[in-house]
């Protein structure tokens, strides 16, 4: 029988076994899940001591007190105010020291690893001499720091590529992407994949084994590759175990990685300044620089904002999104009228995320069902095939959905979601129709992302169960939901559709009714001003070029494209009724509709798109009867339009369609891609001043208009100092 070390602090519980192996449990009280806190560093220095002391103890296993987490990475509340950065390099040296004494000590340890090793659990599970894993779909690996603006600072940038090779570690630290175990396991990650129920008792077998092969205590890359006659090993042979070829390899790199941030994520370079000079100089010296990155990184004011981001995302998790304690009706089966991209889409991310919810998706005929169904499928065919199911789990999932072309089956839905054309007759049929075979507590959500709940409503006899639940498209990547409350809608009914949102995966705001709500409405003055900067001559191609630097993911000539033309014209009249003037667009998209330019969707819009290939399309110049500039100054062209989303935000708050600053941070970058290092409209005039930003609309607004005029509460903002946050 196992027995227990008396003098070991509660974070870190400690076993030992008969056949001697010490069994350490990470078991950081007060949390769900284990965190790096800085207090924990002095628990391992006291394990260690124990280890190296206590003869009897042959090996030691790494594992998990909590249920399903490994170790999540390191607690961001300490460094969210670091204010120097020599305080922060002493944080990662203090980390890097406990990891080099764990993989120095006199005896092979190994990491039993159940669910999410993420951060520093991964530079934990780095320094142990092998990784065991169970095959739950919990169970994650990953280095996630760069999304937050910063390296790993426990040694991650070092030991990582020496143990699964440079570019799949810089693949990992530079997207922050997740891995599952199979997949861990064929990259060299991780040395076995096994039941969680016998994770432990194989972890001790391999740390004795391993007490038998001196010498074999740690696995390094070059022992990895033992078929250099494959094509892959004898690609990572020419590249990475050569000077000349590693020398290519970061070329490459660093080309590939300025095309995606253009200089606007310093981590993400100096993730790979510190991978080339360890690979090169030598660990020490890589740990050195190591940890002056991340000091330097830490209290960069890219860092600062995107953790900012991460704070925001942890508290609406806990957000209800009504004032006070609001019941909820449990969802066990959702309703979906409308099986097109959206619909389907909304189904998919409930059956792969919403556990225990099953769908009932609707369409006017077995075609359109047909096609919904299939998008369903081949979602959970591509997680098959990608091993992150199994047949039989995405098989399971999929058994959750039924289809029909009338309202059979709707009566037992607690929630129903139109997904169905932006028209409104439609849309008071529908609900008025279902309004008369529901028999649960029934709520009607619309997925409009123009028309006003309100006057979705006006046919409802029960109005205080109508609101929006507006999704983004593609549904299944797009991770805002914005959820739309009118003046009746209960506060049940929200914190109901709410709970389901974050059910199917979804970062959720909740806003006030309104034309366009928030992001439709914050999007159209922007998209509209670059419309108006093509009218000036300027190249379609610079002015998404030149958003793309300023930070946005694609450029708004792209996105109008990707929107769809006619879309657009049908939501335009509905902005300008609401707020004038403001709101008009120029005369471009009239002229191109007439040309049947609709976008992507029918291969011609701004950009042809033709076997796959996006070219701009030059016969639009004379369509429009402009010929294109050959000087633009691409930070005016990005101010003009990304100050007008900024100013349309501020106008927002200030009418009180948004609750606070944060949701419309939030709405902005995950709904429309506001550039997470400038934090959101609202961060970002906290970080400039609310009167340099008045300044700059004001300049713009004399030379191109009253649409550039500052918001009200800018104004006042400006004068009195204040801030948003």
């Amino acid at each position: 029988m196992a027995t227990k070390n008396p003098t070991t602090k509660p974070a870190i519980r400690t076993e030992l076994r008969p056949d001697g192996v010490a069994v350490l449990l990470l078991d950081v009280p007060g949390q769900s899940q284990n965190t790096l806190k800085t207090d924990l560093i002095d628990k391992f220095a006291e394990v260690l001591d124990w280890l190296e002391s206590d003869r009897s103890i042959r090996a030691a296993v790494f594992a998990s007190g909590k249920p399903d987490s490994f170790l999540a990475g390191a607690d961001l509340s300490s460094l969210e105010h670091t204010i120097s950065a020599t305080a922060a390099e002493a944080l990662s040296r203090r980390g890097q020291e406990a990891m080099n004494r764990l993989e120095e000590l006199r005896l092979p340890i190994v990491a039993a690893i159940h669910g999410a090793c993420l951060g520093g659990g991964l530079e934990l599970a780095l320094v142990c001499a092998a990784r065991v894993c169970s095959d739950s779909p919990k169970t994650v690996f990953g280095l996630p720091e760069v999304q937050l603006g910063l390296l790993p600072g426990a040694g991650g940038t070092q030991r990582l590529p020496r143990l699964v090779g440079i570019q799949t570690a810089l693949d990992l630290m530079l997207t922050g992407r997740h891995v599952r175990p199979a997949k861990a396991k064929k990259m060299g990650l991780v040395d076995e994949v096994v039941r969680a129920s016998i994770l432990i008792d194989v972890a001790a077998k391999h740390a004795l084994r391993l007490l038998q092969e001196p010498g074999a205590k740690k696995a390094t890359f070059g022992a990895a590759l033992k078929d250099f006659t494959s094509a892959k090993g004898a690609q990572r042979l020419a590249l990475e175990e050569n000077p000349l070829g590693r020398k290519l390899l970061f070329q490459q790199a660093r080309k590939a990685l300025l095309a995606k941030t253009r200089h606007n994520y310093p981590a993400a370079e100096r993730i790979v300044d510190v991978v080339e000079l360890g690979i090169e100089k030598g660990l020490e010296r890589g740990l050195e620089e190591e940890a002056k990155a991340f000091g330097a990184l830490t209290v960069s004011n890219e860092a600062k904002q995107l953790m900012n981001i991460f704070f925001a995302m942890n508290a609406l998790k806990k957000d209800t999104g009504v004032e006070g304690a609001a019941e909820t009706v449990a969802v066990s089966k959702l309703g979906i009228l409308g099986a097109g991209l959206m619909g389907a889409g909304i189904a998919t991310v409930t059956l792969d995320k919403a556990y225990g919810v099953s769908v009932r998706l609707k369409d006017r005929d077995d075609e359109g069902l047909g096609r919904g169904l299939s998008h369903i499928k081949k979602f959970f065919d591509k997680r098959v095939k990608k091993r992150v199911l199994t047949a039989n789990q995405g098989a399971r999932q999929r058994s959750r959905v039924t289809a029909t072309t009338d309202l059979t089956g709707f009566g037992g839905c607690e929630v129903v979601i139109e997904a169905v054309f932006e028209d409104l007759d439609l849309k008071h049929r529908l609900l008025k129709e279902l309004e008369g075979v529901g028999h649960k507590p029934q709520i009607f959500a619309s997925n409009t992302s123009s028309i006003p709940i309100t006057r979705i409503a006006e046919v409802a006899e029960r109005p205080e169960r109508v609101i929006g639940m507006h999704y983004f498209s593609p549904v299944e990547k797009m991770p805002l939901l914005e959820i739309i409350v009118t003046e009746k809608t209960a506060d049940w009914v929200t914190a109901t559709c709410v709970e389901l949102g974050k059910a199917q995966g979804k970062t959720v705001i909740v806003v006030r009714d309104g034309v366009g709500f928030y992001t439709s409405r914050i999007l159209g003055p922007y998209m509209n001003e670059a419309a108006r900067i093509l009218m000036e001559g300027v190249a379609i191609e610079k002015i998404d070029r030149a958003l793309m630097d300023w930070g946005y993911p694609v450029g708004p000539i792209t996105l109008l494209d990707e929107v769809g033309l006619d879309v657009a014209a049908k939501v335009g009249p509905i902005m300008i009724e609401a707020f004038g003037a403001r709101f008009e667009p120029p005369a471009v998209m009239k002229k191109l509709l007439a040309d049947d330019r609709k976008g992507r969707k029918n291969g011609r819009g701004f950009y042809t798109y033709e076997e796959k290939k996006k070219k701009p399309d030059k016969a639009v110049y004379a369509l429009l009867g402009v010929k294109p500039k050959t000087k633009a100054d691409p930070v005016e062209l990005a101010e003009r339009c990304a100050y007008l989303m900024l100013n349309e935000a501020a106008y927002c708050l200030d009418e009180g369609i948004l609750r606070s600053p944060r949701d419309g941070d939030i709405g902005a970058i995950f709904g429309l891609g506001f550039p997470p290092f400038r934090g959101g409209p609202f961060r970002m005039v906290a970080q400039v001043g609310a009167a340099e930003v008045v300044r700059k609309l004001q300049a713009l607004q004399g030379r191109f208009g009253d649409r550039f005029a500052p918001a009200p509460n800018l104004v006042r903002m400006a004068s009195t100092s204040a801030t948003f946050y």
